[in-house]
């Protein structure tokens, strides 16, 4: 498993040039957001389909 720094760095290296500081930083808050939702997901930490109809209600 890869280090968080070197997921980090893997995606500003795949990413062309020229670089932009916004692109940067709304990849990583991406890889984050997936990273910290694959952790949740193995730990059981879901949200049901009934759950998630409900709060889409309230919007």
């Amino acid at each position: 498993m890869q280090t968080l720094r070197q997921e980090a760095i893997d995606v500003i290296l795949k990413m062309e040039e020229p670089l932009d500081i916004d692109e940067i930083m709304y990849r990583l808050y991406v890889m984050d957001k997936i990273r910290k939702g694959r952790e949740s997901a193995k730990k059981g930490e879901l949200t049901s389909i009934a759950d998630l109809k409900k709060e889409i209600e309230k919007w």
